[in-house]
């Protein structure tokens, strides 16, 4: 099985788990295929790659019915993430991160990515606000 934090570096494979999320709490019981894709406003072939990706990491289900399929979230396995998350937002903690769990090497590399491209669109952000008039 792939590295969940591999898996949700992904900005698509995210943006299908947002959407199954927010239909599961509105009370669907499962999204089509056709729904992710126009909601997506991706390919057929892009959006069932990450669903096979999403699949295998087993962060979603699926629900045949006739020659339609239907995904549900199934976010257990986002626990592994939560795990090592808290520690960081935790109040009280005296500043001692020995306790947090080290990253893998495919984790430290995806945070590292997301870290630079986070950098990258604020200096981005800030260069285009100070080029508004007024500012």
């Amino acid at each position: 099985m792939a590295d969940i934090f591999d898996v949700i570096a992904d900005g698509t494979r995210r943006d299908i788990l947002r959407l199954l999320l927010d239909r599961a709490s509105a009370g669907e019981r499962g999204t089509s295929v056709s729904h992710i894709v126009q909601e997506l406003g991706a390919s057929q072939p892009t959006v069932s790659k990450h669903l096979k990706v999403l699949r295998d990491a087993h962060l979603v289900s699926v629900r045949e019915d006739g020659q339609h399929r239907y995904y549900s979230l199934l976010a257990a396995p986002l626990d592994e993430v939560d795990d090592w998350l808290v520690p960081f937002l935790d109040d009280d903690s005296s500043g001692d991160y020995a306790a947090a769990p080290p990253l893998t090497e495919s984790a430290a590399h995806a945070a590292e990515v997301v870290g630079r491209a986070a950098a990258s669109a604020r200096y981005a952000v800030a260069s285009a606000l100070k080029k508004l008039p007024g500012r």
